[in-house]
């Protein structure tokens, strides 16, 4: 008796054995149908997803023969064991470290306007202030920044960061800031009348932050003309509640914050 291969296929239609592939993260493969080249972030359900370079994401089986890897057509498997998670992140954007444990306080400190100030400041920053050992307290108003610099007696070894609302050429708090120029101690500031409006519009859910008349009580105006009741506390609390990460806050107030933990800490 004979025995005969059931695949009846000639020999010359076959297609030749390619190799598997799995498809671990950030393996960079290329779709064989539609060109998207991009690194595997996720497999799962017979289904691998990739990022392109733009962050544009893609999903597609991993059919046999669906992919080039540096040229050579591949079949994608699932990986044999779960890939390493990304390293998480802090509000900030900083890589988290867990299980950290908060660093004694340094002898510098970081000023700012008023509570709300420092409440934003704790909800995007907390993490890295605590790890780096920087406190953060508030002042009602910087009318008295001279006087208050010269108390804290700022050295090489304790210095002195300030952030100041509405830091603008020409504005009263310019004038006081230009009075303090001790080498240890950094004034900055945002261009907004209130914090308030460095947190973004969208992140809100409204256009715009509302204009209000001059001589009006500000954070009062913005609660009239949004609909809000006209307790800015509760109101503060509601735009505190809607800020996640870095990305709900404007640039003008980022950096600004940033440049004075990098002054703070620096050794």
């Amino acid at each position: 008796m004979r025995s005969y291969n059931p695949d009846l296929t000639p020999p010359w239609k076959r297609s030749a054995p390619v190799p598997e592939v799995p498809a671990d993260r950030d393996l960079v493969v290329e779709e064989v149908t539609t060109g998207f080249c991009g690194a595997v972030i996720r497999c799962e359900a017979g289904t691998v997803t990739l990022e392109d370079r733009f962050g544009k994401h893609r999903v597609f089986p991993m059919e046999p023969r669906g992919f080039l890897l540096e040229g050579r057509t591949v079949t994608l498997v699932r990986p044999s064991r779960p890939a390493p998670a990304r390293p998480a992140r802090t509000a900030s954007g900083s890589i988290a470290v867990p299980g950290a444990r908060a660093r004694v306080a340094r002898a510098g400190r970081i000023y700012v306007e008023g509570r709300h100030d420092a409440e934003l400041v704790e909800r995007v920053w907390g993490d890295d202030l605590r790890i780096e050992g920087v406190v953060v307290e508030y002042l009602e108003g910087v009318d008295d920044l001279p006087a208050i610099v010269a108390e804290f007696a700022p050295g090489p070894d304790a210095r002195l960061g300030v952030l100041v609302d509405h830091l603008v050429p020409g504005s009263k708090e310019s004038r006081i800031a230009a009075q303090v120029t001790s080498p240890d101690v950094l004034v900055v500031g945002h261009p907004y009348i209130d914090v308030w409006q460095a947190v973004k519009p969208a992140s809100l859910g409204i256009p715009a932050w509302p204009a209000v008349p001059r001589g009006q009580d500000w954070k009062t105006g913005v609660c009239r003309a949004l609909g809000w009741p006209e307790n800015t506390g509760a109101a503060w609390q509601h735009i505190l509640s809607k800020v996640t990460s870095y990305k709900d806050l404007e640039p003008e107030l980022l950096g600004r914050v940033e440049e004075l933990i990098d002054f703070v800490t620096a050794p």
